[in-house]
């Protein structure tokens, strides 16, 4: 180097812009370095500033966008990055240069700083946008079914999810009481239920839907009861056994005695004979007939006569005999049916 005339030189530091990209993981980081000699003047002004300086040193112009990072020096604090140029001068020798940026982000590198020359670090620090896939959990479920169904209906229990995840959902049912049975759509999202001898009786199914990933979130419950109502009994009817005209009393024993057998067989029955006198029959004559039949059934047939309904129909064109067999719950027929 001589007075009088000016000499720059630069270069580039060969391991400062190797793989910058890769130094942080969410961001795109990119570097100038280089280094100059300081420019001289051969002027007496420019040698006596150059002299006033400490040409013992050199230094780093450091700058950063956006600004506001905190820097270290050999693993000292040296203040933070600025948008403009910040002048920082070192000692000759090797420096270890940090910039810490967000998240742990760390720019490190080792500078050899020689007297009277400059090294240029200018950063931009852009984040890199990470998408993080939203959870499809809590997801909303509801269980549905009828409000009473009749004893030997079926209830289906449906449900209704919204679930937006890309998982399978697993559908667990439990039904209550125990003697409830399941009889179709276990493990799916609706099951129809038995409530064969269930009157009376509320049936509760609970559901447990989760995604299979094991998150808590994941794993959602509802529940529905329906109200099984008992079943109506079958109504039970009179049953017509005989019916036939008063020709002779030994005529008429054989058909009572067929009435009284019925009864036998039937404990719990009871037998109901409804007489009709004839239009020339002479007065009383379906009351003499009612009274004859009874007593036959009773005396001679050995029928308690609280089994027995006999009754007096009113007339038709002969005397006749209708023979009726009433179950228990049943209610007698009314005469002239």
């Amino acid at each position: 180097m001589s007075n009088g005339k000016n000499m720059v030189r630069a270069f580039t530091l060969h391991s400062m812009i190797r793989s910058l990209s890769s130094v942080f993981a969410f961001g795109l980081l990119l570097a100038c370095l280089s280094s100059v000699v300081y420019a001289q003047d051969d002027t007496a002004r420019r040698e006596t500033r150059r002299r006033g300086r400490n040409n013992d040193k050199g230094r780093i112009e450091l700058s950063t966008n956006p600004g506001g990072y905190p820097v270290l020096i050999n693993g000292q604090p040296a203040g933070e990055t600025t948008v403009a140029v910040r002048y920082i001068e070192l000692d000759p020798g090797t420096h270890d240069i940090e910039i810490r940026f967000p998240n742990d982000a760390l720019w490190r590198r080792t500078i050899t700083i020689a007297a009277g020359r400059r090294e240029c670090i200018a950063l931009n620090y852009r984040p890199r946008s990470i998408s993080v896939p939203r959870s499809p959990c809590p997801f909303p479920v509801n269980v549905s079914a009828p409000v009473t169904v009749s004893e030997g209906d079926t209830i289906t229990f449906a449900s209704d999810i919204s679930y937006t995840g890309m998982s399978q959902l697993n559908y667990m049912w439990t039904v209550t009481p125990s003697s409830a049975r399941i009889i179709s759509g276990a493990g799916t999202a609706a099951i129809t239920v038995d409530t064969t001898g269930l009157g009376s009786h509320r049936v509760n199914a609970v559901l447990m839907v989760d995604d299979g990933s094991g998150d808590r979130n994941c794993r959602q419950w509802a529940q529905a009861a329906t109200n099984v109502l008992p079943a109506l009994a079958p109504r039970v009817e009179p049953r017509r056994f005989d019916e036939f005209p008063s020709v002779a009393f030994d005529d008429d024993k054989a058909r009572l005695d067929n009435l009284a057998i019925e009864l036998q067989n039937n404990p719990g029955a009871r037998g109901q004979i409804i007489v009709y006198g004839g239009r020339t029959s002479r007065a009383g004559q379906a009351d003499y007939l009612a009274t004859r039949a009874r007593n036959y059934l009773v005396t001679t047939r050995g029928i308690d006569a609280s089994r027995l309904i006999v009754v007096s129909g009113g007339e038709r064109e002969r005397g006749t005999y209708e023979l009726y067999i009433v179950p228990v719950g049943a209610t007698p027929p009314p005469v002239g049916q």
